[in-house]
């Protein structure tokens, strides 16, 4: 099925999102919400990994929503930024999706994060090269048991991969780290790398076999 833009209502104002609903031929098995970082867009870092990374999910039965933040300044805005993303979850369940995953770069790692932590239709979250500025402790440790994928660039100067070390460390079952050497903030010098480690885990979290949305 082709992707398609969409707006999507909310207290604070229209988020204009892309929504690549999965093939139908596949069986339905839940769905990804994509973010970037403070200034927005739908591409995502890599290269724009997000746009590919949706036409392969699309195809084996995994929706993804590509959301554009409605405030775009730096810093990003905490709580607007969490509101997109909670809006963007109501909006999927409304479709009839019950089981998605998070992914969020830069600021939009740590806006996932507290996503995540506000909503039972999350099954797992992922933050790449994620900021830790307005995440508390308590947020990231209500997350386990489900899974928690944190990615960063091993030269990554703008947000050190400390950050996400920090994350890893008050986490509880079911986070796992990967620092990837040589990679900066981006992440675009490992993309393979990157595009094996999202699909790996995106299968895990949503597996074919799991509950039907």
């Amino acid at each position: 099925m082709a992707m398609s833009d969409v707006t999507i209502g909310s207290a604070q104002g229209p988020i204009d999102a892309r929504w690549h609903p999965a093939e139908p031929a596949a069986g339905a098995r839940g769905a990804v919400i994509c973010v970037g970082g403070f200034d927005g867009g739908f591409d995502g870092p890599a290269e724009g990994i997000y746009g590919d990374l949706a036409e392969a999910l699309a195809e084996a039965g995994v929706g993804a929503l590509r959301l554009d933040f409605r405030v775009k300044t730096s810093p990003g805005p905490i709580d607007d930024g969490t509101a997109d993303v909670l809006a963007g979850i109501e909006w999927l369940a409304a479709q009839g999706v019950s089981r998605m995953a998070l992914l969020g770069h830069s600021y939009g790692g740590a806006i996932v994060i507290r996503a995540a932590a506000r909503s039972p239709f999350v099954a797992g979250t992922c933050a790449l090269s994620t900021q830790t500025m307005g995440i508390e402790p308590t947020e990231v440790r209500s997350l386990a048991p489900r899974p928690l994928l944190l990615i960063h660039g091993g030269a990554d100067w703008r947000l050190p991969p400390r950050l996400s070390e920090w994350v890893y460390s008050v986490a509880g079952e079911g986070r796992e780290l990967h620092i990837l050497d040589g990679a900066t903030h981006s992440l675009r010098q490992r993309r393979e790398d990157l595009w094996v480690l999202l699909v790996d885990w995106i299968d895990r979290v949503l597996p074919a076999e799991g509950p039907s949305s």
